[in-house]
């Protein structure tokens, strides 16, 4: 097998743990990293070749991208405190505490070094976070929690990361420089992130065709990334800016086809990178056992304590800092969610796996100093890291959904029908505000205003069936069950006519464009 056969096979998994997940209730990340680590130990299957340095770059704007998609500035800004203990404070505690554990137990390791250790391994992964969170049907407020943290934390872990590699490699350590680089290094990327999503905002305007603005948005992650990066700015922190902005400005409530396949499009690429990303980790089983060769035990045991201490510290942390968050909560008016019970508390502690960051930033540890002298301990950081990356990934992963139907931590769906049942009455309002307007200065029949104002009710009707009285909800459904007849027909009777259509495609002087542009009409017409 050479490298672009197991390329295919990560993304043919990458598809089929979808379903195979949903069947046994486990997260699609964790089973690709079981099927990476299976190929791994598999003799025929060759070592994966690919630059460290590329891993991120690579992976991780698409998979931010993707997850930015599904959230909000609004609701960043509402949970900005649990957020910043967890994205900014618990990655540097738990940096500061792994390194100093790191320290003490493995003989000779540079403080440099194990700084470096303890930021790679501090950030939960915003991938398997969000990805095993929104599976199990978690209270929205911990979704947004987790998905800000995984967004954010490794802003905060790559740059702790590279100002501890630079010092390790060139002898030197500033705190002030340090600190600096960590302020111009954010403004940077915000800079950037917010110029380029102002210009692809402009530039899809310019764009009247959704198969070339869903390509754009594809271009933009990578772009902001890299614009970033080379500027000295965090990559990810431009990615996420840049996301934000389109998703707030880059939105036309009107254009429903470039929406629909955007959200197909990028439904697509989330699974695939997503499979390929967790697989990489298993695969790279290869390094670690070969590190660990004739040191098991002893590097084993560095491995489980730092385990430990990742684990235990975020446990530690969480307790206060939910507490904290509670009373600050209670005495003001703050609009942020909040976990609001220990067993909440215990799933967000259990929920923080390690992944794709840890894994890129762990195999872009330079093999040189300066000095041209090997960097310290660099075989034993990789093993422990990828003992982290195992571990929390692997074990809390399969173990997540038990322990999220032990405590019987579900989403609040009275509360989440209540607030859909809000919307369905805003926007049949909102339709029939339209329809006041359009006939103050349109003359319509009394017959025709009767059946749009009908209309517009049934607009909340679909969306929410609560919102209306029994009468009209028994009407309602009358009219639904006589529509869904007519749609029934209506739609054999256009599989006819794409049937028609398409058998024309191979009749001899037919233009297969202009088949394809008669079916795509056929199609659009099938979604009304």
């Amino acid at each position: 097998m050479d490298q672009l056969a197991l390329l295919f096979v990560l993304l043919l998994g990458a598809v089929v743990s979808v379903p195979v997940g949903d069947r046994f209730g486990l997260p699609a990340p964790v089973l690709m990293t079981l099927l990476g680590i299976v190929l791994a130990v598999l003799d025929f299957v060759p070592n994966v070749d690919i630059p460290p340095e590329l891993i991120l770059p690579a992976l991780l704007p698409p998979l931010l991208y993707a997850s930015v998609r599904r959230t909000s500035w609004r609701q960043f800004t509402a949970n900005k405190r649990p957020i910043f203990l967890l994205a900014v404070a618990l990655v540097f505690v738990t940096t500061v505490v792994v390194a100093a554990v790191a320290g003490a137990i493995v003989p000779g390791l540079p403080i440099a070094a194990a700084v470096a250790l303890g930021a790679l391994v501090a950030p939960p992964d915003p991938v398997a976070a969000t990805a095993v969170a929104g599976q199990l049907g978690l209270p929205r407020r911990l979704v947004s929690i987790l998905e800000g943290e995984g967004l954010f934390n490794d802003v905060t872990a790559i740059v702790l990361y590279h100002v501890a590699i630079a010092a390790a490699v060139s002898g030197s350590f500033s705190l002030p420089r340090a600190a600096l680089d960590l302020v111009l290094s954010a403004v940077v990327a915000v800079a950037v992130g917010l110029a380029l999503g102002w210009a692809a905002n402009k530039l899809m305007n310019l764009l009247d065709d959704a198969t070339l603005q869903i390509g754009l948005t594809l271009l933009v992650p990578f772009a902001s990334y890299v614009l970033a990066e080379e500027l000295h700015g965090s990559g990810v922190l431009a990615v996420l800016t840049t996301a934000l902005f389109l998703a707030e400005y880059a939105t036309d409530a009107d254009d429903v086809l470039t929406r629909l396949a955007g959200h197909t499009f990028w439904s697509v690429v989330d699974t695939l990178v997503t499979g390929v990303a967790f697989g990489l980790i298993g695969l790279e089983l290869h390094n670690a056992i070969r590190t660990a060769s004739g040191r098991w035990g002893e590097m084993l045991g560095w491995a489980g304590a730092i385990v430990a201490v990742v684990v235990l510290v975020r446990l530690a942390w969480l307790l206060p800092a939910t507490w904290l968050t509670k009373r600050l909560h209670a005495k003001r008016d703050y609009d942020e969610e909040i976990p609001t019970s220990w067993r909440e508390t215990v799933v967000m502690w259990w929920a923080g796996m390690r992944g794709v960051a840890s894994v890129a930033l762990a195999l872009a540890i330079p093999l040189e100093m300066d000095d041209g002298s090997p960097f310290p301990d660099r075989d034993e950081i990789v093993f422990i890291a990828f003992g982290v990356i195992m571990a929390t990934l692997v074990l809390q992963g399969l173990t997540l959904p038990w322990l999220v139907r032990k405590l019987g931590v579900r989403a609040d769906t009275d509360s989440e029908k209540e607030f859909e049942r809000v919307l369905a009455v805003r926007a049949a309002k909102a339709a029939k505000r339209r329809l006041k307007e359009i006939e103050e200065v349109e003359e319509l029949p009394e017959e025709l205003s009767e059946q749009l104002l009908r209309r517009a009710f049934e607009i909340g009707v679909r969306i929410s069936p609560d919102m209306g009285d029994d009468e009209r909800r028994e009407a309602h459904d009358q009219r639904v069950r006589r529509i869904k007849r007519m749609r029934r027909i209506q739609g054999e009777m256009l599989s006819a006519a794409r049937h028609e259509v398409l058998s024309a495609r191979s009749e001899p002087g037919a233009d297969p464009e202009i088949v394809d542009r008669v079916l795509r009409h056929l199609d659009v017409r099938s979604l009304r």
